[in-house]
């Protein structure tokens, strides 16, 4: 019977924004070392980065910022989720779903949203996890992303919150876009070897590949407004004018693969947080469900 249950909208989202946030507890660190490779400015790898925080900031720093990701996920996410099935739902005519090209651009068009709502989180988590690498006379020292948001009104303004936007929008857009079209294609093909059925090694493998996918097409927009969220203004002028600016200097001083820095961390948070994403939501409704519906 608990099947045929339905789940409101309200639970829906909350569900959503519940599941990226557990997720989020177990690859902040992966989140962390991502940002920090991409704010080098140098030629770096994975385990030196690593290596280092280990050394210098101690274990508990890979998971520096992590207010700053649950708060990101309680607002992208939720939102994201809330426009995409809204959306879905007033595009479904006769209970017939639309086509894969419509069902791409609303995600495209949710991810955009979700992202402009969910832009004062990831300031405030890029700043975070970036502070351990900067000498402790530069350090922001945010005590939480309360803390973080309300210092960030109170000494460089409100608009601050949204810096980096339009590329977090743009870098949410191809994020969405990639991770529908690879992940269907991705799931069609596994399952046409014959080797794999509908269960969670399906959707594990689907997401690595989606995400492998995604994470080449999205890192020149991510390096993009992690560099830019994280700038100083130095003698009243800003280190970058925007994501073009900023990708210009990083191929001009770093090389063209600079653009990808930071891609094993990255890929390795995406596919699993995907992954444990969708194990929490499948988890969390079938409880509701079974318990409250």
């Amino acid at each position: 019977m608990s099947s045929q249950k339905t789940v409101p909208n309200g639970v829906k989202f909350l569900i959503g924004g519940t599941s990226g946030m557990a997720a989020t507890c177990f690859v902040q660190p992966l989140d962390l070392i991502k940002n920090r490779m991409q704010l080098s400015g140098t030629k770096t790898s994975t385990l030196s980065v690593t290596s280092g925080i280990l050394k210098n900031e101690g274990v508990l720093a890979l998971y520096s910022g992590l207010s700053a990701g649950l708060m990101r996920q309680a607002t992208y996410t939720t939102t994201r989720l809330g426009i995409y099935t809204w959306l879905m739902e007033v595009s479904s005519k006769d209970n017939e779903q639309p086509s894969f090209v419509v069902k791409a651009l609303l995600g495209m068009v949710a991810g955009c949203v979700g992202a402009f709502v969910g832009t004062p989180a990831e300031v405030a988590l890029i700043r975070m996890t970036a502070d351990g690498r900067s000498p402790i006379a530069e350090r922001r020292n945010y005590k939480n992303v309360f803390d973080a948001l309300f210092r960030i009104i109170r000494e460089e303004g409100l608009f601050t919150l949204w810096r980096g936007a339009i590329p977090t929008m743009g870098r949410a857009m191809v994020v969405n876009a990639a991770q529908l079209a690879s992940y269907s294609q991705a799931k069609q093909t596994l399952l046409d070897t014959g080797y794999f059925e509908e269960n969670i090694l399906l959707h594990f493998a689907s997401s690595m590949i989606s995400g492998l996918v995604t994470t080449a097409a999205s890192m020149p927009v991510d390096i993009a407004k992690t560099r830019i969220q994280n700038m100083k203004t130095i003698n009243g002028k800003p280190e970058f004018t925007g994501a073009i600016d900023v990708l210009t200097k990083v191929v001009r001083n770093e090389g063209l693969f600079a653009l990808w820095k930071g891609f094993f961390p990255y890929y390795a948070r995406l596919g699993p947080h995907t992954v444990l994403t969708f194990i929490f939501l499948e988890q969390m409704t079938a409880a509701y469900k079974t318990h409250l519906a």
